[in-house]
């Protein structure tokens, strides 16, 4: 134990979910066997994972790299892939591992059917998410993808449209945005397509919080769904603090028998929550 004499905790109900430790369990199991598989994109939005998976044989390429090519096997991550490189895979003979989310991939073919119907379809997620990406590959690219309501207020909106989320959204912002937008006068068809293991980690870590001094956030700062919790952390305790690896902690963010209570996003690993504890166990 270190003078500061910390009391710590991990939330049990942290970490990854399933569509992550699915990509990641496939990834391994053809690391094992042939030492070394293409990843299309961050297998995860967690640099401190990538680091680790890249130390046994993942190489990690984007899409113009995928042009290039030919007679290999590629892995698609959780996040899951627009039409265009399904048909880039066959034309070059690359054998697909699809790790695509089946929530992600459920969504997929949700707004692939509204746009067959011709049915107008905006998208509430971020801008270049690797998740956005292939549900606006779903539309030829005609979605309009939006992540906040403000981008909306000059746009020339249909008159009536249907409304999807990208899959680690906030649900309450969600139907807030819904509810503005039959406010302003719109016909609004909306699809909460927003996963359960996500949203539901919202009211878990809402209680988890209340328990302690202070919290530590570990997340990738390219996480969406970690913007998203280190939010809520924060609204419930405001003793919350963002790191991303261990070098980020610091002895003067906390005092002498503080309780510490660490939690993460849908992309943190476990065993880099068992680090932070360890390091803040030493202080």
């Amino acid at each position: 134990m270190g003078e500061y004499n910390l009391q710590v905790s991990i939330d049990q109900d942290s970490g990854f979910c399933f569509g992550v430790v699915y990509a990641i369990d496939m990834a391994e199991e053809i690391l094992e066997e042939q030492g070394y598989l293409y990843c299309l994109g961050d297998i995860v939005h967690n640099d401190e994972e990538v680091e680790r998976l890249k130390a046994k044989g993942l190489r990690i390429i984007d899409h113009e790299d995928l042009k290039q090519l030919h007679n290999e096997k590629v892995l698609i991550r959780a996040h899951g892939e627009a039409p265009d490189t399904y048909r880039i895979a066959l034309e070059n003979n690359i054998m697909l591992i699809d790790a695509s989310c089946p929530v992600v991939l459920k969504l997929q073919h949700r707004i692939k059917t509204s746009h067959d119907q011709d049915e107008k379809i905006l998208i509430f997620g971020k801008h270049g998410h690797a998740e956005v990406i292939g549900l606006q590959g779903q539309t030829n690219g005609d979605a309009l993808v939006f992540q906040d309501i403000a981008e909306l207020d000059n746009a020339e909106l249909p008159q009536s449209f249907t409304l999807y989320s990208q899959t680690t959204k906030s649900t309450e912002k969600f139907y807030a945005i819904k509810d503005e937008l039959i406010n302003r006068g719109y016909e609004v068809k909306a699809n909460d397509t927003i996963c359960r293991q996500v949203s539901n980690r919202d009211k878990e870590l809402h209680s988890f919080v209340l328990n302690f001094n202070k919290i530590v956030f570990v997340s990738g700062k390219k996480s969406s769904n970690g913007k998203v919790l280190f939010e809520v952390c924060k609204k419930y305790n405001p003793n919350t603090y963002f790191v991303s690896s261990v070098d980020e902690l610091h002895p003067e963010m906390f005092s002498p028998g503080d309780t510490i209570g660490i939690a993460g996003a849908t992309s943190t690993p476990m065993w880099l929550m068992q680090d932070v504890k360890a390091a803040l166990e030493k202080f």
